[in-house]
């Protein structure tokens, strides 16, 4: 009598199926993509540009209070549009709890120095212990190359 002997090792494949893996992955990249425009913090603003900003990574947080002034002199505290004058409330509202009264102000590069100037003495009478003037870094150029100096022979030859 044989004893019958079943195989079945033989037919497993030890392969790995990556197809699931790779769904997954570009639906999460899809998902980034689209979330990723919306985090933007307050407005968006075209930076003055300077040679050498001091980093300021705090105004990138959450809870960061910003006010933009747009390039036609439009007054922003965070998402929401209001004129110059109610931004002194405003401030003194939000800064009430907070140990650090901090505010950061990002002025389009275009806008007046008036406006910026008003925004800046408001947000000065609300209290504000350190007011922050967000700047871009300047993209620096290579300087051309120097131009090939020219010999001329010496007289008489």
């Amino acid at each position: 009598m044989a004893l019958a002997k079943r195989n079945e090792g033989a037919n497993v494949s030890s392969a790995i199926n990556v197809t699931p893996m790779v769904d997954v992955m570009l639906v999460l990249l899809i998902i980034f993509m689209v979330i990723t425009p919306m985090l933007q913090h307050g407005q968006s603003v075209d930076l003055v540009q300077v040679n050498n900003p001091t980093p300021m990574p705090d105004a990138d947080k959450e809870d960061a209070l910003l006010v933009a002034v747009m390039r036609d002199g439009t007054v922003y505290f965070g998402n929401d549009k209001l004129p110059v004058d109610q931004l002194t409330g405003k401030v003194k509202d939000r800064i009430a709890n907070k140990q650090e009264k901090i505010v950061y102000v990002k002025a389009d590069a275009r806008a007046k120095f008036g406006s910026v100037v008003a925004v800046v003495d408001n947000v000065r009478a609300a209290g504000v212990d350190q007011l922050g003037l967000l700047t871009e870094q300047r993209k620096t150029t290579a300087a051309p190359p120097a131009a090939p100096a020219t010999t001329t022979p010496p007289a008489g030859q």
